[in-house]
């Protein structure tokens, strides 16, 4: 597809899905360096907390400035072009969890109720919700990529979106009545404000990725498989962009990173260009 057509149809439907990026070789690096970091830290921490590391390895910032990743990005962002953040998201599959009067109960652990009686953990999903809800920064779009280290199918807990959302704005976020939400301030939009009857599911296969907007609602489901799902998450910006003093949307952004073209505007002073 030709990047005014790619550039329409990502601007028409808030997303594209299923973008060839890595390699056999180049997953295979991956894959392994990322199975280093499991060893080291934990599946535990591997799950949500590797954050901004595209900083601390030169594998995964290869990963970021990949030429075909930055290619999509730029068709969309234009030529300049900086890192705002990134992590790396794992959903570790059903067979290192354990069922505890027929609910799963991740990694062998409970919370306690009031009462002291233990209860099962609930699965880990991703509740509906927009990226741009508490980034702090305004002047341009955020461009989300979810680069699949793993195959990422319905079973496993695929990404899905509710195409052309992007166009509504800014929709509430209240915290989440559910146990399991991954997001890191538990947010949530309604269920009433989610046309959940539109949703469409972005399957990936290990070396691809999807982008969307960070106004596109999107959501995904508890991985029920046996298989793990991990994805490299990063957010790109123009360099038009700039941070903003807003309680409500309080992310700072102390990683960025110019990934492609000139940086005329300056607004992520810490910005470096690697």
């Amino acid at each position: 597809m030709k990047r005014d057509a790619a550039k329409a149809l990502y601007e028409q439907q808030g997303y594209m899905s299923a973008i060839p990026i890595l390699s056999p070789e180049e997953l295979q690096q991956a894959r392994d360096a990322f199975a280093d970091l499991e060893r080291k830290h934990g599946e535990d921490y591997t799950a949500y907390s590797l954050h901004n590391v595209h900083k601390e390895y030169d594998w995964v910032m290869g990963l970021a400035k990949h030429p075909k990743l930055l290619e999509a990005v730029t068709a969309v962002l234009g030529p300049d072009v900086i890192l705002l953040d990134s992590r790396f998201i794992c959903k570790y599959p059903i067979s290192k969890m354990q069922k505890s009067n027929g609910v799963i109960q991740p990694n062998n652990t409970c919370d306690k109720e009031k009462d002291g009686i233990e209860k099962p953990e609930a699965m880990p999903f991703v509740a509906w919700h927009q990226d741009m809800k508490y980034w702090g920064f305004d002047g341009g779009p955020v461009l989300s990529v979810w680069l699949a280290l793993d195959d990422s199918l319905e079973d496993n807990g695929a990404l899905q979106v509710i195409p052309g959302s992007h166009h509504s704005g800014l929709l509430p976020h209240y915290q989440s009545k559910r146990a399991g939400n991954m997001l890191s301030v538990n947010q949530e939009i309604p269920e009433e404000l989610v046309e959940t009857e539109k949703a469409i599911l972005c399957p990936l296969q290990a070396g691809q990725m999807s982008i969307h907007d960070g106004l596109l609602v999107h959501a995904s489901d508890p991985n029920t498989s046996n298989r793990r799902r991990c994805g490299y998450v990063i957010r790109y910006v123009p360099t038009c962009t700039y941070p903003i003093q807003d309680p409500e949307r309080p992310r700072t952004f102390p990683a960025t990173v110019l990934v492609s073209g000139v940086d005329k505007y300056n607004h992520f002073s810490k910005t470096s260009s690697l």
